[in-house]
């Protein structure tokens, strides 16, 4: 057996004791020290998901370290998703680690011999970049909901009453459409949460808000037809448009939301429309009235279709959220879709649109010739969790959370970063924008800060046309006030110690 065998068999306990070397005469904190060697452990597959950890007790006493320094460390690599925290049990290496590649969102590019391979929109598709989009609560991933303040109680016994009601009909497959209790329950739901007023035959369950917006692109344009995206927009919609052979149309957004005027004057017989109009995703900027009512008119003079994509419009940070747009199309040309991974938690993948009335029959079918149907017990599950009350209560609590955790971003900011880099308040969502001098390499930044233990994304793999602003993309709702101020901190050294690239 070699030297490298033998280490690797030995207990976790004796690796990590091994792994960890403190330099007392380095200008370093040796909480620092003691955050970077458990995290280096962990990267270097020393330390494996589940292994549990030696007390702070322990570690303190081995290492010659004030306990509180050893516990300070702890929870800084708890709130980055490296370590969880287990009541009466200490601490273990968390089962599913965050994403640590240095580059963070790079693309992964294809072999020139598999690229030869694809077809024209394939090799289209794969060259699109998308932001970080990890599931797991890492410091300033956008679009993660706080799983650590998720009712698990509360979905436990949904899933357990639901297996138990149900029984064997859970096992078969389920309308195409969805469970009928499950959009109902959506149906009932959307009237005063959202003011819109629809029946659950409009309502059709889906696995996410990509895969609502493909199917609709497939249905309502041919290829070689043209598709207003914001600008800067949503990665996952731009992929799915792309797909579909839609020629996208850039649109501009401003502090009033998507430009409709633009979008007229640069392609008025476009056949759809994508807008984010309660939050758009990145900016964070609201649709005004003035502009969703002629939106609403141009796709009833033009024939064009709204895709709405409604993807946090709950979370309302200052007083109640706006009315969605759908709720004022009487001309029925909105598409309206809502999602369920970011209400409630990633791992559900159930999200839903609305329908207007008359197209139902053409989505009914084209479901089954793809998917044929959604999984049936987690439907259930939420079925029986909305009619509870228990929905509603969680998104209660979550807009309170989301306040006070964005204001931690905010005060973070203020005492961190203020001076390099520009980041305002939200009256909606999960994140905040912060824009840097025009020009800069933010990608570059976001590459660095990775390794900080930081995961916001860069601002400029947003636009899909020339003209980028540079910025970070920051998630703040997944982790808790204390965590967020720790990661503004190492925010605000990362970029003293950061000569800006111009790009």
């Amino acid at each position: 057996m070699t030297a490298l065998a033998r280490r690797r068999s030995r207990q976790p306990r004796a690796v990590l004791l091994d792994q960890l070397t403190l330099d007392r005469r380095a200008k370093t904190p040796l909480q620092r020290q003691l955050y970077e060697g458990l995290r280096a452990a962990i990267l270097a597959g020393w330390l494996k998901p589940g292994d549990k950890l030696p007390s702070s007790r322990a570690l303190a006493g081995e290492l010659e370290l004030g306990r509180n320094t050893v516990i300070a460390a702890l929870e800084h690599l708890v709130a980055e998703g490296y370590v969880e925290s287990r009541p009466g049990a200490g601490h273990a290496v968390a089962p599913a680690l965050p994403e640590a590649a240095p580059e963070g969102d790079a693309p992964v590019l294809a072999s020139p011999a598999a690229d030869r391979q694809l077809s024209r929109r394939g090799r289209r598709l794969s060259a699109l970049q998308s932001g970080p989009d990890t599931a797991h609560p890492a410091l300033f991933t956008p679009g993660v909901p706080a799983l650590d303040l998720f009712p698990t109680d509360a979905w436990r016994r949904a899933l357990a009453r639901a297996a138990r009601i149900w029984g064997t009909r859970l096992l078969t497959p389920s309308d195409p459409l969805g469970w009928p209790e499950l959009r109902a329950a959506i149906a009932a739901y959307l009237g005063p949460a959202r003011g819109l007023s629809c029946t659950p035959e409009q309502v059709m369950i889906l696995g996410s808000a990509r895969q609502a917006v493909a199917l609709a692109a497939q249905l309502l344009a041919d290829p070689g037809e043209r598709a207003w995206l914001e600008e800067p927009g949503f990665i996952g919609a731009r992929a799915s448009l792309s797909s579909a052979g839609i020629d996208i149309v850039p649109v501009p957004v401003d502090q009033d939301g998507l430009d409709v005027a633009a979008g007229i004057a640069r392609a008025p017989d476009a056949r759809l429309a994508y807008v984010s109009p309660s939050h758009q995703y990145p900016l964070g900027t609201r649709l005004s009235l003035a502009r969703r009512l002629a939106l609403i008119d141009w796709a009833q003079a033009s024939g064009g279709w709204i895709i709405e994509d409604d993807y946090d419009g709950e979370f309302s940070l200052a007083g109640r959220p706006l009315t969605a747009l759908a709720g004022l199309d009487r001309a029925h040309r909105v598409l309206y879709i809502g999602t369920f991974s970011k209400s409630l938690f990633p791992g559900l993948r159930l999200g839903y649109m609305v329908l207007p009335a008359d197209l139902v029959p053409a989505f009914r079918s084209v479901r089954v010739m793809s998917d044929g149907h959604p999984p049936t017990l987690s439907q259930a599950a939420l079925a029986d969790f909305i009619a509870s009350g228990a929905f509603t209560a969680h998104i209660r609590r979550m807009r309170r959370a989301y306040a006070e955790r964005q204001a931690a971003m905010l005060a973070g900011a203020q005492a961190h970063v203020a001076d390099r880099l520009i980041l305002r308040p939200a009256a909606a969502g999960m994140h905040l924008t912060g824009l840097l001098p025009p020009g800069t390499d933010d990608v570059g930044l976001v590459r660095r800060l990775r390794l900080s233990g930081l995961y916001p994304g860069a601002l400029s793999r947003y636009y899909f046309g020339p003209g980028t602003q540079a910025g970070l993309v920051m998630g703040f709702a997944a982790s808790p006030p204390a965590a967020i101020e720790v990661g503004m901190r190492r925010l605000g050294e990362a970029l003293e110690n950061w000569t800006p690239t111009v790009v």
